[in-house]
């Protein structure tokens, strides 16, 4: 059974299962409380827009998401498969993160890819289909299920806010490694990418009430670093410069 978290609503049903299920759960969620849904524009625009914001600060990535997403309007695949890499270089893009896009683009251009039946597929099958395509890593492949597709079951397992909340949530002695946050998953499935909404949260409120978060605060908290893909993007980015700066997470 795949879950889809596309409302509220389905989020907040998600996470009452969850807590029945696992009653570890109660008290993160009684600190944490309700999470609030965020969700991405789909499609090759989604993916694109967090490939721009890989290894960057916040304000880094918005600014060259703005370049890129005002340069090409409508954002097309197809316009990104013909553009020049010297074009797209001017507007703040790395030859690797022109390389991926542009792969990308082909895929999608021969039928080989299609990332919006991607919602529908077993989690793990989705993220080894991701994760094989050149320059997406588990990091980008989990973000875009997650948030750009909804789907219920995304882990993300390598994101540093995510594995301190379980650390202390869970009472565990020291941080679990992305290999090793795959086994403490699995009681929340198929519902995992709810539990990760819930422990982003949990991590929101300890680093607030108490302090307590150390070694993952240069980690972005990643529902705030993917920036938005629309036409009002780049006003949508300078808005986003005015907040707070976040937490820088793992790829």
């Amino acid at each position: 059974m795949t879950v889809h978290l596309n409302t509220q609503a389905d989020l907040e049903e998600a996470i009452h299962a969850l807590v029945k299920q696992d009653p570890r759960l109660k008290p993160v969620f009684e600190l944490a409380g309700m999470p609030a849904l965020r969700r991405r524009e789909p499609g090759y625009a989604g993916l694109a827009a967090i490939i721009c914001g890989q290894q960057l600060s916040t304000a880094s990535a918005a600014a060259i998401w703005a370049r890129v997403s005002a340069a090409f309007d409508p954002f097309h695949h197809d316009a990104l498969r013909r553009a020049r890499a010297a074009r797209l270089g001017r507007l703040g893009l790395s030859a690797a993160k022109i390389k991926t896009l542009k792969n990308l683009a082909r895929e999608i251009a021969a039928d080989r890819l299609n990332l919006d039946v991607l919602a529908n597929e077993d989690a793990d099958a989705a993220h080894h289909a991701l994760t094989a395509l050149h320059g997406i890593g588990p990091w980008t492949a989990d973000v875009y299920l997650l948030f750009c597709l909804g789907h219920g079951d995304a882990w993300p397992a390598g994101d540093l806010a995510v594995q301190e909340a379980v650390k202390i949530g869970l009472g565990l002695k020291t941080r679990p490694s992305a290999k090793q946050m795959t086994p403490l998953a699995e009681p929340w499935r198929p519902m995992r990418g709810a539990a990760a909404h819930l422990w982003w949260s949990y991590y929101r409120t300890l680093k607030k009430r108490e302090g307590v978060i150390g070694a993952a605060d240069k980690a972005d908290a990643v529902l705030h670093k993917i920036p938005a893909t629309t036409r009002s993007a780049a006003a949508r980015m300078a808005a986003r410069r005015r907040r707070p700066s976040k937490i820088k997470s793992a790829k």
